[in-house]
């Protein structure tokens, strides 16, 4: 290790934990978030003064009208005036007054986080600011869309959702080989040769799946291989199947419908009278001539998978019937494959037979695409996914007590989203261009309160996830790593742990010092602060040829996607003094505290 990382580690870095402090200040109020180094601190008080309503009167503020990129169709701007207009009448109806709109460096970062799954590089934000400012901000969005780190982004965000986080399939070869399916998948574009990618194709592929889940073709069967539950005994086969399909069977209502069914298994829903146990065995029941050929490693030990091969086996099940008991009074009731709505599988034409094999799975997708939270559930996952909250909270729990906060404007997206073929990019376009997404989220007093928050009139603040938090680290340190993938995972691994739960749901999380120390401590990120041949700070003081404050710019723009104010370059300078008699005397030191004060500070680690 070099002399400087050994040095910081023994000292406990001492400036930068001083830094650290100040810089953890910024995200109580983040009102210099995003402001460049050229503003003056005055205009902060005149912007403060701006947000606070005079005794918290409620006040109509005029939000500019959406400019569009060149060659954007127009059908979009009537969606995002759609979605404005319902947000507008929303906050009026409750009284809200929405926060100013962010500015340009807080919006690429969020941007670059939500569409491509990191902070932006510095050469992007010139790209940015060059580009005209009515127009700028959809410019972007374009770019992003259009970006190879898109359906990476994506395909990892879907094979956490699918697979979840834990388990034999939380990595490996059947984890990588969902990423690289869904990877294709939302590669697609409209061609001339071939159909773009559609969101109800992949849903139909990823619960009518088969064959080898190695196999590019046949990587979409790791979703139900994932959820097989358990295995039942080689006597009850012929009747109930291979595997009691428990677990798929809440997943696929919960992912796609967002109805929540787990607990249904053992009783009828507690909160919701629409949602029964008799209804969770009837979907349960199209599941059950569901095969796996192959045998997973003992101890589901992920480095030893082997690969495995769905099929279904017509042979089992082939009345598409299941039993269940009533907790109640224990009695065991049965029923056939019948769908959440009542409809009950169909038969073959002239008999009685239930359509048997891969047909059935076929039957169940079609009714899943069919009902009408289908295209509901998927807007309202995205729409939390960039807003930090959905139109329910949960976002994937519809039912009696979960009640929609804007519900005309969720329907509205929702039969917009199924009008112009389930296309994710064109939902990403009405979102991330809406005002909904261009707002600060520094609250004022109208907004400032929980309640509030279901109304979208400020953007909520975010926890990067692991995958993100990893890429940016790796972006703002230009860190050299040997075996980028397998250091990937260590540090997923332990983010997993602190950020996650191993159900593949994200949790809020509000870092401390001692919490930022352990993640952030680790050997490849001291060494990419620390080294003095290459990197971002070794690369930065090169260039302006020693220290001086064009290097706290740079270390700035390369994690915090934004300058440093006077103010805080003013702190700095006054701290670096401090800590002499500490330090080791070459110029470096100083400069590879301050990066690690930003890269472990609050505003670094959150989306906002």
């Amino acid at each position: 290790m070099a002399r400087a990382s050994l040095s910081v580690l023994r000292r406990g870095r001492l400036l930068a934990l001083g830094l650290i402090l100040c810089l953890a200040a910024a995200l109580v109020v983040p009102s210099g978030l995003a402001q460049n180094a050229t503003k003056k601190g005055e205009g902060k008080k005149e912007e403060a003064k701006k947000e606070a309503p005079k005794k918290d009167e409620h006040k109509k503020v005029e939000l500019p009208r959406v400019s569009l990129a060149p060659g954007v169709e127009p059908r979009v701007a009537e969606t995002i005036q759609l979605i404005n207009k319902k947000l507008e009448a929303a906050w009026e109806e409750n009284k809200l007054t929405p926060s100013r709109l962010c500015d340009d460096y807080e919006f690429i970062r969020r941007a670059s986080l939500d569409i491509i799954g990191r902070i932006a590089k510095p050469e992007e934000i010139a790209q940015y600011l060059k580009d005209p400012a009515p127009t700028r901000r959809s410019q972007l969005i374009e770019r992003l869309l259009k970006s190879e780190d898109y359906p990476k982004n994506w395909a990892n965000i879907w094979t956490n959702w699918l697979l979840t986080r834990s388990g034999p399939f939380s990595t490996g070869m059947y984890h990588d080989a969902m990423v690289n399916w869904l990877e294709d998948q939302f590669a697609r574009a409209d061609t001339q040769e071939k159909k773009g990618y559609r969101y109800d194709d992949m849903v139909r592929q990823l619960i009518t799946a088969k064959g080898k889940n190695t196999d590019l073709k046949g990587a979409p069967a790791n979703f139900i291989l994932a959820h097989l539950g358990d295995e039942n005994s080689a006597i009850k086969r012929g009747e109930e199947g291979q595997f009691s399909m428990v677990p798929v069977t809440s997943r696929i209502t919960r992912l796609f419908l967002g109805i929540q069914t787990q607990c249904t298994q053992c009783h009828d829903h507690p909160f919701d009278n629409n949602l029964t146990q008799q209804q969770f065995w009837g979907v349960n029941a199209y599941l059950r001539q569901v095969k796996r050929e192959g045998a997973m490693a003992m101890n589901n030990n992920r480095n030893s998978n082997v690969p495995l091969t769905l099929v279904d086996d017509p042979n089992v099940n082939t009345e598409a019937v299941v039993y269940f008991e009533k907790v109640k009074n224990s009695l065991v009731r049965q029923t056939k494959a019948t769908f959440l709505d009542g409809t009950r599988i169909t038969t073959d034409a002239g008999t009685k037979t239930p359509i048997s094999g891969l047909s059935r799975r076929e039957e169940l997708a079609q009714r899943i695409v069919e009902h009408p939270n289908f295209s509901r559930a998927i807007v309202n996952r995205l729409w939390a996914h960039f807003t930090g909250k959905g139109f329910t909270q949960p976002f994937d729990d519809f039912n009696e007590q979960n009640q929609v906060s804007i519900p005309e404007l969720l329907d509205e997206l929702a039969a917009a989203y199924k009008h112009y073929g389930y296309d994710q990019r064109m939902l990403i376009r009405w979102i991330c261009n809406s005002h909904a997404y261009n707002l600060s989220s520094v609250a004022n007093k109208t907004n400032d309160k929980e309640e509030a928050e279901k109304f979208f009139s400020r953007m909520l603040l975010k926890m990067q996830t692991p995958e993100q938090l990893f890429e940016s680290l790796m972006l703002a340190t230009k860190a050299d790593a040997t075996d980028r993938k397998a250091l990937r995972e260590k540090w997923k691994a332990g983010l997993v742990a602190n950020f996650g739960d191993d159900e593949g749901n994200e949790v809020s999380f509000n870092g401390t010092v001692v919490q930022a120390l352990v993640m952030m401590n680790g050997k490849e990120i001291n060494d990419a602060v620390s080294r003095t041949d290459k990197g971002t700070l070794a690369e930065s003081l090169k260039k302006h040829g020693g220290a001086s404050d064009a290097v706290i710019r740079d270390l700035y723009l390369a994690a915090l996607n934004r300058y440093p104010t006077p103010v805080e370059i003013n702190k700095i300078r006054l701290a670096f003094p401090l800590f002499r008699g500490v330090r080791d005397k070459d110029h470096w030191g100083p400069y590879q505290d301050l990066f690690w004060a930003i890269l472990n500070s609050n505003e670094f680690m959150l989306n906002h």
